[in-house]
């Protein structure tokens, strides 16, 4: 390879207030990028992008306004950046080497980059059977949300009823495994009978159901599904899902509030209202919403927990891996509709 390459990327045109980001808001350029060992400062490194992870969260650092997720927003022209797992060309950090495999944390939506070994999370090992897209999904953000989720803040017990919406998507696939292994009686909601089949055969689930082909959800999760409550629920999409559950909600019951899918899409006056907050109050519920950046301290522990039952297969992911580069943004897209299923991954680099 030579000192100077010809590099795509994703940069930021225009904000995205509301709706789906197209390639008015997003765009894809070939800038040249100098990978000369003078270009590249002390305690940096010049990599190559193998894998970028496509997370919800992304949409909430497009729209030009802090609300909501209270994520900082990208610059206009600004290159994206997520998680990645990318290769070393050139090291000028004595602690990582020419070849090392790396998650990176910050990871620009390019095909070649300049970083910080600051930003570096951790090596790579690639002996321990564990695939590469993996340390972007169970073993990346959506896996951590999950273990969070489950198993820091709703914290249940063997034989709890725990309900998981979005059940088939990145963080519901790990939560409901997580669930099970805690013992628990686990119900989640997706967007297609094949996906209520997947979560129950390749997941785990003891059931699930079809929220477009479901009319009523307080029905049916009274009657069909929670006839005795629920203690734990996983909030992963917000919305009328949220307000049928805080009607089945037991004493004491635990909200964790992850995301809320549906709503990312909308000016914050059109989304849906919850009615019924009231009822936490009777139940003495705790529903808290949470980050992922404020419990960074345990991503040790996660790894330690997450790697052990990916090598033992207690947890089995699924990711949908798109090739090359210029399919990021309908990635990202695809996240937000019901043809998503598990971890959403882009193969930069082979």
């Amino acid at each position: 390879m030579g000192d100077l390459v010809e590099n795509k990327e994703w940069y930021v045109a225009a904000y995205c207030p509301e709706g789906v980001p197209t390639s008015d808001h997003l765009k894809l350029r070939t800038v040249s990028l100098s990978l000369a060992s003078d270009s590249i400062p002390d305690n940096h490194l010049a990599v190559e992008t193998l894998l970028l992870s496509v997370d919800p969260f992304l949409r909430g650092t497009i729209t030009g306004t802090v609300e909501g997720l209270f994520i900082s927003q990208f610059q206009l022209d600004q290159v994206l950046t997520t998680f990645a797992v990318v290769r070393v060309i050139r090291s000028k950090d004595s602690k990582y080497s020419v070849g090392d495999l790396l998650l990176n944390g910050y990871g620009l939506v390019a095909e070649y980059s300049i970083v910080p070994s600051s930003h570096i999370i951790r090596k790579i090992d690639t002996s321990n059977g564990i695939s590469l897209s993996d340390y972007l999904g169970s073993l990346g953000v959506p896996g951590f949300a999950a273990w969070l989720g489950i198993e820091v803040l709703g914290d249940p017990k063997p034989g709890s009823n725990v309900f998981i919406s979005a059940a088939s998507g990145a963080v519901g696939m790990n939560a409901g495994q997580l669930a099970k292994i805690r013992g628990c009686r686990v119900i989640g909601s997706t967007g297609s009978d094949d996906k209520v089949n997947l979560i129950k055969e390749q997941f785990g689930y003891d059931d699930g159901f079809n929220y477009n082909t479901e009319s009523d959800f307080d029905a049916a999760l009274s009657k069909s599904y929670f006839p005795d409550g629920i203690d734990v629920y996983l909030d992963n999409v917000g919305g009328k899902m949220l307000e049928a559950v805080l009607n089945h909600v037991n004493m004491n019951a635990r909200i964790p509030l992850c995301g809320m899918i549906s709503q990312y899409n909308k000016v914050w006056t059109e989304r849906d209202g919850v009615r019924n907050l009231l009822n936490i109050v009777g139940k003495e519920v705790r529903m808290e919403g949470f980050m992922i950046k404020s419990y960074l301290h345990r991503f040790g522990d996660f790894v330690k927990y997450i790697e052990g039952y990916l090598q033992e297969g207690k947890i089995k992911p699924k990711s949908k891996i798109n090739i090359g580069i210029e399919s990021f943004l309908e990635s990202l897209n695809s996240i937000f509709s019901s043809s998503n299923i598990g971890k959403v991954v882009v193969q930069v680099k082979t």
